[in-house]
């Protein structure tokens, strides 16, 4: 059997769920939340044929590779059953949160009677590009679908059959529950062009949504023919300021860089103010090393702090390059920068942007609100972690990815970010003054004027 071609089989799925759009926008909420509960059974249910697929993934994956680099494949692309109850968990929770299709976000009455409403409504067909594994997806499915957005998910090729399993649950949970055909969709060709066809429909696509590194932002910014609603670009900066208290910095910094060093969040740069570093840098340094093996590079001044010296068998400080200022890590590595000010601290952020999140440790108000109000990030987190910059933590409820952009909307995407408003406006025979004159009424009033 001849395989259709890559372009023809996107464009299929796309035309699909866009045909799906205005049946999908109108479907009760009951509807949307019972097909979520019900593939959330249907996973859980099947738990052991979802990792025996897995299985097949986690053994492809780490072929070819030396050992160091296969057992970080394992460990990326292996999940258990607790992620697994951890996905019907998430449905569930998502099933359950206020559906914003519909919701009346102003209504004014006018002079004239007239009422003006806006309303929130889906965005539209969104095309998803994700590098993550199949506990994005399923969040992504299930936002997306109580949001009344159609959506074509393209994943990675390492979950490929785990993928393939889950999309089969996806499937069925959304024909028994009355979902549009074709509103969730799963990309399952493993082809590279699959992800670059989502960026080149505008007709078909309304917005994108990048999930993943360095290299997919760029391509997607760059490439892109369709809005970006958001990637997971930007530095998370941590800057201790002078006076912090520094159990409460240690334990901050520990968390953000160590709670889940992959998220867009995860700190990958701590500015240090110089009159503390000397208390809390070396203490700070060898716990990240020695009870959290995260590697750690230093500006001159750091090293020189630390006494890091290379021993055999032992991590120590390396020497952070231009390069590693500007870098979102996603993995367990963090840069320390010494500075002399809260000035410098500014001009650092300023000058290795964009940011994703940023954070202070200070108990000076005037220097936290100064930093708040100075630095350019869709967060500012005083004394707090910046793994806290996240849609649920906030009280909003799951999101689908963090915006970095100012267009839209910025920061954590959940459920009401997920729509856009239009205006519905109630009248009783309301009319744009002044009324047009007949044409006619005006010539006879003409020809009766005295000349």
């Amino acid at each position: 059997m001849v395989e259709v071609p890559v372009k023809i089989y996107i464009t299929n799925l796309l035309k699909a769920a866009k045909d799906s759009a205005p049946s999908l926008a109108a479907l009760r909420s009951q509807s949307k939340a019972d097909a979520l509960i019900d593939l959330a059974k249907r996973i859980e249910g099947d738990a052991d044929a979802i990792l025996d697929a897995n299985k097949q993934d986690v053994d492809a994956v780490g072929k070819g590779l030396d050992r160091t680099a296969a057992k970080r494949a394992v460990e990326r692309v292996r999940i258990t059953g607790d992620q697994i109850k951890e996905m019907a968990d998430r449905l569930q929770r998502i099933a359950e949160l206020p559906d914003p299709v519909g919701s009346v976000t102003e209504m004014r009455t006018r002079p004239n009677g007239m009422q003006v409403s806006r309303v929130r409504v889906p965005i539209g067909v969104i095309g998803v590009i994700s590098e993550y594994g199949p506990d994005v997806m399923m969040k992504t499915l299930a936002l997306c679908l109580k949001s009344g957005n159609p959506c074509v998910y393209r994943g990675s090729a390492e979950w490929a059959e785990t993928t393939k399993t889950l999309a089969s649950h996806v499937h069925a949970a959304m024909t028994a529950g009355g979902v549009p055909a074709g509103a969730i969709a799963i990309v399952e060709r493993p082809d590279k062009d699959a992800a670059l066809e989502l960026l080149r429909q505008p007709k078909l696509v309304d917005a994108i949504i990048a999930r993943g590194g360095l290299g997919l932002q760029k391509t997607v910014m760059e490439q892109s023919r369709v809005p970006v609603l958001a990637h997971d670009g930007g530095i998370s900066h941590l800057y201790i300021d002078e006076g912090a208290d520094l159990p409460l910095a240690q334990n901050v910094v520990i968390n953000s860089k160590v709670q889940d060093p992959a998220a867009g969040n995860s700190v990958d740069t701590v500015l240090v103010h110089q009159a503390i570093a000397r208390t809390l840098l070396p203490a700070l340094v060898r716990r990240l090393l020695d009870e959290f093996r995260v590697e750690v590079r230093g500006c001159p001044k750091t090293i020189t702090l630390t006494g890091s010296v290379p021993i055999s068998g032992h991590m120590s400080v390396v020497a952070a390059t231009d390069e590693d200022w500007n870098r979102q890590f996603h993995e367990r590595v963090v840069a320390i920068k010494m500075v002399a000010s809260t000035d410098e601290a500014l001009s650092h952020i300023a000058s290795h942007g964009p940011s994703h999140t940023d954070a202070i440790i200070t108990r000076d108000y005037q220097t936290a609100m100064r930093f708040a109000q100075t630095v350019d990030a869709p967060a500012v987190i005083i004394n707090a972690s910046t793994r806290l910059n996240d849609g649920e933590e906030y009280g909003y409820g799951l999101e689908i990815a963090t915006s970095p952009f100012r267009t839209h909307a910025r920061g954590p995407l959940t459920l009401d970010r997920l729509t856009c408003e239009k205006y519905v406006v109630l009248g009783t025979g309301q009319l744009r003054q002044p009324h047009p004159v007949p044409v006619a009424y005006e010539d006879a009033i003409m020809l009766k004027r005295p000349s």
